[in-house]
């Protein structure tokens, strides 16, 4: 593949005039002139409906797709010229609703980040047994697998069938943490998590964000509201940004609606950013973008 790589990432992210179209609809715009600058060490949120361009956005930074427009930059650089295999080992480390995991070992799903087609965590020359269990503890996930029969050896099944929604996370951040990115994506991470596994989740993410870049797309208020800059798309387009306590202030704001919708619903259990955005956008007869590729 090849292409340049960074020396020493700050984790500074560029994005500048942005227009985005999949190539099944190319006559329909995901992204349209959308800018954003995002700061080494900062938590950045992005909340909307379904079709806002949020998980769009992490896919281009990622580099699975290329801008029709603008330019996306980490540390100056475009990440179209970033060598793939690098930016995904060196620099991005990602949690997601359903994070990938592998019919291997508990110790060689976490170690996987480090390791290379012909390494083992037995040789200890990549990564040790040590470090393994260190990103374990950090990410919540060293009690429940020590009660496991096989602790460590554990062999999941495919997709890591044999663990909880709860467990496979902390699996992932554990992962993360071992990886050590400068730049963190989050997508939906908590979203499908009952109450108690997702205080352990969330505890487990606030010790991987310490210090790293993070873009995390929200569905739940509890994980927005610290939030350093909030951003509210709708069609792809930049509402509104802030922080909670900005943008709560704005008269009719959508945020604000948001927070007040979300309050009125709780005694219908609906806990989900993106549902009360849906509500939100149909209230603004604001026609939302068909869009399962988001």
């Amino acid at each position: 593949m090849g292409g340049k790589k960074i020396e020493q990432v700050k984790g500074d992210i560029e994005i500048t005039g942005v227009d985005f179209a999949y190539p099944s609809r190319p006559n329909t715009n995901v992204m349209t002139d959308f800018s954003l600058d995002i700061k080494s060490g900062q938590q950045i949120a992005l909340v909307g409906p379904s079709g806002s361009g949020k998980s769009t956005i992490v896919g281009l930074l990622e580099k699975f797709y290329t801008p029709n427009k603008g330019t996306i930059k980490i540390d100056g650089v475009d990440v179209a010229e970033l060598d793939p295999m690098w930016l995904h080992r060196n620099c991005l480390g990602i949690v997601s609703q359903e994070p990938v995991l592998f019919a291997g070992t508990i110790k060689y799903n976490i170690a996987y980040a480090l390791l290379g087609p012909n390494d083992s965590v037995e040789s200890g020359k990549v990564v040790t047994m040590e470090q393994v269990e260190n990103a374990a503890k950090r990410a919540n996930a060293h009690s429940f697998i020590m009660d496991l029969p096989e602790k460590y050896d554990t062999i999941l099944g495919e997709k890591g069938v044999s663990l909880s929604g709860g467990q496979k996370q902390r699996i992932a951040i554990a992962r993360a943490l071992l990886q050590d990115p400068k730049i963190l994506l989050l997508d939906e991470a908590t979203s499908a998590l009952d109450t108690e596994s997702e205080r352990l989740v969330q505890a487990a993410l606030d010790e991987l964000m310490k210090g790293r870049t993070t873009i995390c797309i929200a569905h739940r208020l509890t994980t927005v509201i610290n939030s350093d800059v909030i951003c509210v798309l709708v069609k792809g387009v930049m509402k509104e940004k802030g922080t909670h306590s900005e943008l709560i202030k704005i008269p009719q704001g959508i945020y604000r609606n948001l927070a007040e919708k979300q309050m009125i619903f709780t005694e219908e259990k609906v806990e989900d950013v993106e549902d009360v955005m849906d509500v939100l956008v149909d209230d603004e007869n604001i026609v939302e973008v068909e869009n399962d590729e988001e």
